[in-house]
């Protein structure tokens, strides 16, 4: 017999029918005014995470909201990650909460605004950004995807079929959007610790939304304290699987035994796009053998870039 009773999956099932952990984030977007206005949201999630040219969020909504609406109309968008505090949490759960216009809700609000690092010279004017955020991600909809830009703005009590699968209006009240991260902002802090190696004090305090909600409180769970556990020691790869794969990736580039020694530690399903990559770092400066030298090389360059 299980140890484990059904629940009826309804509307909303991760409020109402389960404990489902999330962040808490403000999204601004650009209202009709032209003005800044902010929406509280958890259904956020990253979306495309590598292997495209580009990296994705993706945010699930009402298709009503303020936020929806402006983001058909417009397609910009800045996520706002705001750290730990009963003033805040509380100030997301005023914003989040409908009924009121996006002036009505500005005009209550202490947050500080001010502009973002992605504002350039285009028509195309973007939201302002929380200046009390630890971390920010300004972002474009993807209106392209699935054709989304055939979703149009003003069904505010509902929309009719036929719906997106995945990009725009997907149910008679609900949007996904695709959003492409134009820029990630972070506090100087918390941008040095992920530059320099984080360690336990670096970590930001944020709040987790349980998901679940009755009809008088939001819950949420304060961040108290941060434990590590390490990674699983794993023993590499036989030489000879990395020799066979290394022959293999160019025939013009060879890969010394100390070098593949050293790519033995490199976790097998990311091999392949190693070796390319090294590969590619060879071929572009006429490199035709690699080794632990040229190997130092390559990791330096990458932390280069990841500085930068």
């Amino acid at each position: 017999m299980s140890s484990f009773k059904e629940l009826r999956i309804v509307d909303n099932f991760y409020q109402t029918s389960s404990y489902f952990p999330m962040p808490t984030i403000l999204i601004s977007t650009i209202d009709d005014e032209g003005k800044t206005t902010l929406g509280a949201y958890s259904l956020c999630f990253p979306y495309y995470v590598a292997g495209k040219e580009y990296y994705a969020m993706l945010l699930e909504c009402r298709n009503s909201s303020n936020t929806a609406q402006n983001i058909l109309k417009r397609g910009k968008a800045a996520l706002n990650f705001l750290p730990d505090s009963k003033k805040y949490f509380k100030e997301t759960v005023r914003l989040g909460f409908p009924g009121e216009t996006s002036k009505e809700k500005m005009e209550k609000t202490f947050l500080e605004l001010e502009e973002g690092l992605a504002q350039t010279t285009d028509e195309i004017q973007r939201p302002f950004v929380c200046k009390d955020a630890f971390q920010v991600f300004e972002c474009t909809w993807l209106s392209e995807l699935e054709k989304g830009f055939e979703c149009s703005a003003g069904c505010l009590e509902g929309y009719e079929p036929p719906y997106k699968d995945f990009n725009g209006i997907t149910s008679k009240f609900g949007a996904h959007f695709i959003l492409k991260i134009d820029k990630i902002m972070m506090k100087e802090k918390y941008h040095q610790a992920i530059i320099n190696g984080v360690k336990k004090k670096d970590f930001p305090q944020v709040p987790v939304d349980y998901g679940y909600r009755d009809n008088t409180h939001f819950w949420y769970t304060k961040t108290n304290k941060f434990l590590s556990e390490p990674i699983p020691v794993k023993k590499g790869m036989d030489l000879s699987t990395v020799r066979y794969a290394a022959d293999r990736t160019d025939p013009d580039i060879h890969f010394t035994d100390e070098a593949c020694e050293k790519l033995s530690r490199v976790p097998r399903v990311f091999l392949k796009v190693a070796l390319e990559g090294c590969a590619k770092w060879a071929r572009e400066l006429g490199v035709k053998e690699i080794g632990l030298a040229e190997l130092d090389q390559i990791n330096d360059k990458r932390s280069k870039e990841k500085k930068n």
